[in-house]
């Protein structure tokens, strides 16, 4: 380990993570790897770094080389002023990484809004003829047909009110320990040390610039999404919901699946939308059957 980031994890296990750092064209990008073998990349959602994953490398570490990325201007990565947050922007960074530690072939997990960013992902890669791309795995990731942050994205990056909140939020720890556990079926299942977690990373500076950046250009973003999902139709695809999911509707899980001819679909039954936190050892089972079945 460089630092005390990621100590919570050190143990004698070689699939325990270990803390690395690349360096892409915007800065210094912070990830998490543990395993060896194929690369599986894992990409955390809008509010979460890859302590989100913290109940599922050493499992999938098993069977993959695990990368957990911190994306540039979140968690423990650099975060650089004026960063382009929009979805092709991110997507092209993630590439750059990928590039960068897994040259080869590699499968590619996102939740929420690195669900949304792993579809540009893939969809960018297809338009430029690069196969090394082997599964795609989308935990309820955004996507045009759920209403959710169709409402409350133009609401959230207006200026006023993005101002406003840039400089109370990073103060009021107190609500993200209630928005966190909302996003949860059974709050009781939320593993200690999970609202400590993510407020050591929402505490550092301009932590919040990323998500009101991401959300200045979200409806457009997702909006372009819709025209990219036939150029990743063929890509072997695991879509994974909560039944319970509050903030990514599971009735848009129909209309997405529709643009994939090789997509398997799991509910997982009383689970929110972390259902890797939520239901860990089921959804490392449901993933890793995924990533072992022959394509």
């Amino acid at each position: 380990m460089q630092d005390g980031h990621a100590a919570e994890l050190e143990t004698e296990s070689p699939q325990v993570p270990e803390e690395r750092f690349a360096t892409l064209g915007d800065g210094r990008v912070r990830f998490l790897q543990a395993g060896a073998g194929q690369p599986l990349v894992l990409l955390h959602g809008l509010l979460g770094y890859s302590f989100s994953w913290r109940l599922n490398i050493t499992a999938l570490a098993q069977h993959r080389k695990v990368l957990a990325l911190d994306q540039l201007g979140v968690g423990f990565s650099d975060h650089p002023q004026d960063l382009d947050c929009a979805m092709r922007a991110v997507a092209m960074r993630t590439i750059a990484f990928i590039d960068q530690q897994a040259p080869e072939k590699f499968d590619l997990l996102g939740t929420s809004h690195g669900g949304a960013i792993a579809m540009w992902v893939a969809a960018l890669l297809a338009e430029r003829g690069d196969r090394r791309l082997q599964r795609l795995i989308l935990s309820a990731p955004a996507n045009p047909w759920s209403p959710h942050g169709r409402l409350l994205a133009p609401f959230f990056a207006q200026r006023p009110i993005s101002v406003a909140l840039r400089s109370t939020l990073p103060r009021a720890s107190f609500a993200w320990g209630f928005f966190i556990r909302r996003l949860y079926a059974n709050a009781g299942r939320m593993p200690p040390g999970t609202v400590e977690g993510y407020s050591a990373a929402l505490a550092v500076d301009r932590s919040w610039d990323y998500g009101f950046g991401v959300l200045e250009t979200w409806l457009e973003d997702l909006e372009t999404l819709k025209s990219l999902l036939p150029a990743l139709s063929d890509v072997p695809t695991l879509l994974i919901w909560g039944d319970a999911d509050p903030a990514v509707y599971l009735e848009s899980a129909e209309p997405l699946r529709e643009h994939f001819r090789k997509c398997e679909y799991v509910t997982m039954s009383g689970v929110g939308h972390l259902p890797y936190e939520e239901a860990p050892e089921d959804f490392n089972r449901i993933v890793t059957e995924f990533l072992l079945r022959p394509i």
